[in-house]
């Protein structure tokens, strides 16, 4: 474990020609201070714990310090919002300071965010708000927790500075961590300026630096989309087997590694409902829970439209290869989320009748509103009634049970075995956004940032039953039907 100075820092992305970014030096805020330091990230990257003690890591971070390898950059990037092309967008307000070479050789983008303004911040003061660091911070944290696939979050800042969005807020920053931060939209980019010669730069140094086993394939950059599909659509399958929403699946916040970016209006479902929508600025549901694998596509399409001049140069024929590869991303996913759904049920044997078995019990909860992680948690316990008790048709879902324990009948596991595989799938404890938001309140209101702490505690080990932290896993309050996310959240 090394100090922040000892750490070797680079930026590889500042090497390419400037059309791919703008130099920024990040800005500080007022009265800047550490609020939380992630020491299971910091391990991970290889530093020191110790750091987190550092009076002078916000001052290294923002380069009011030198550290030696920083080359602060905000990446240039289009892609579909909403549907909708936008033809530049970029870091409106993150910058990456460079990438960091651990001691097992993997590289780690760290990316500031809420460090000012840059060339594409548009009409937008580049600087986050504390809600929304604070969420980020934890969502992060849950879902690695959970072993989704997602970027990460090391320190996060506060500050005395004002900040407005809808109302004056507190303004904060934090440190984003992935192996890189390519979206679907830097490909976009270049494709519908018809700067193809950097769309294959692009493509070359993503294959050369991250995905360099395609380079073995025949045809490389189909390689490339290829591992783009079957990842992305095996992520969207984990999202759906612990209810969460990302709110915002534009194809900018997509990330080629197939990894959760961009926590915005995110949010866990409570009540069961197939379309449910947690983003409060999505007027037509767009990105509704149950729209998630279908936009996932979209997103992939808009990526191999872009990697089109890449494949061949007859577009026909890129075009025929590209759809062929498209074509294979339901299987995957079908592939992916069956194996969740089996999972969820305790089932290891591969039965036709197993796919009615959950869809019949997702209809009764959706009439039911039951709570989508409670029920599975509770069924995992072997607690009967307790599941009877989440359900109006109490009937129904005897029945529903009584076919449920003849199927369990037929696996080869004693309930024992069962009960432990069922309870490392189904969490106890999700990041619903009450929790989310009494540590928000928390924190606005008194200054107070234990919550954050407990949460990361918790949140890190979702599955294990962590005495005295119960309550954490009950339903929602009345209160937390009120909240409501958007993408200023």
């Amino acid at each position: 474990m090394q100090r922040f100075e000892e750490l070797r820092f680079d930026n590889i992305y500042a090497r390419l020609p400037p059309i791919f970014y703008s130099r920024h030096q990040p800005a500080g805020l007022n009265n800047q201070f550490l609020i939380h330091f992630n020491r299971s990230v910091a391990e991970m990257l290889g530093i020191d714990p110790v750091e987190a003690g550092r009076q002078d890591l916000v001052d290294l971070v923002t380069m009011n310090k030198p550290v030696q390898g920083f080359d602060p950059v905000a990446m240039c990037y289009s892609g579909h919002q909403f549907g909708q092309y936008v033809p530049r967008l970029g870091d409106g307000r993150a910058i990456l300071l460079g990438q960091l070479l651990n001691d097992q050789q993997a590289r780690w983008d760290l990316q500031l965010k809420g460090a000012g303004r840059t060339l594409y911040s548009r009409q937008g003061d580049g600087k986050a708000v504390l809600r929304s660091t604070i969420r980020e911070h934890l969502c992060s944290a849950a879902m690695h927790g959970l072993g989704i696939p997602t970027t990460h979050s090391l320190a996060m800042f506060g500050s005395d500075e004002e900040v407005y969005r809808e109302q004056i807020e507190t303004g904060a920053m934090l440190i984003r961590v992935a192996p890189s931060h390519i979206r679907f939209g830097s490909f976009e980019y270049f494709f519908y300026t018809q700067r193809y010669e950097d769309l294959k730069t692009l493509a070359d140094f993503t294959l050369e630096h991250y995905f360099p086993e395609c380079w073995k394939e025949q045809d490389g950059y189909l390689g490339l989309l290829k591992r783009v599909i079957e990842s992305t659509a095996e992520l969207i399958a984990s999202w759906q087997g612990v209810g969460f929403c990302h709110g915002v699946m534009n194809s900018d916040n997509m990330s080629i590694h197939g990894i959760t970016i961009d926590y915005g209006p995110f949010g866990f479902l409570d009540a069961y409902d197939t379309g449910h929508v947690c983003n409060h600025s999505d007027y037509q549901g767009r990105y509704a829970f149950d729209q998630q694998p279908r936009i996932g596509l979209f997103n992939l399409s808009c990526l191999a439209q872009a990697m089109l001049p890449l494949f061949n140069e007859n577009p026909e024929s890129a075009a025929e290869l590209a759809t062929a590869e498209l074509a294979k991303y339901e299987q995957i996913f079908e592939k992916a989320w069956t194996a969740q759904k089996r999972r969820k049920l305790g089932l290891v044997a591969e039965r036709p009748e197993d796919a009615t078995l959950f869809d019949q019990l997702l209809d009764m909860m959706q009439q039911s509103q039951t709570d989508f992680s409670l029920f599975f948690r509770q069924l995992s316990e072997s607690n009967p009634q307790a599941c009877r008790d989440n359900f109006i048709q109490r009937d129904r879902f005897d029945d529903w049970s009584r076919r449920y324990a003849k199927r369990l009948s037929q696996e080869s596991r004693s309930e024992t075995e069962r009960r432990a595989s069922m309870q490392k799938i189904n969490p106890k404890y999700v990041l619903r956004n009450y929790l989310a938001e009494n540590a928000i309140r928390m924190a606005e209101d008194e200054q107070d940032y234990t919550e954050i702490d407990r949460l990361i505690s918790l949140l890190s080990s979702p599955f294990d039953p962590q005495p005295g932290m119960e309550h954490y896993a009950q339903r929602p309050p009345d209160w937390a039907n009120t909240l409501s996310v958007s993408c200023s959240s």
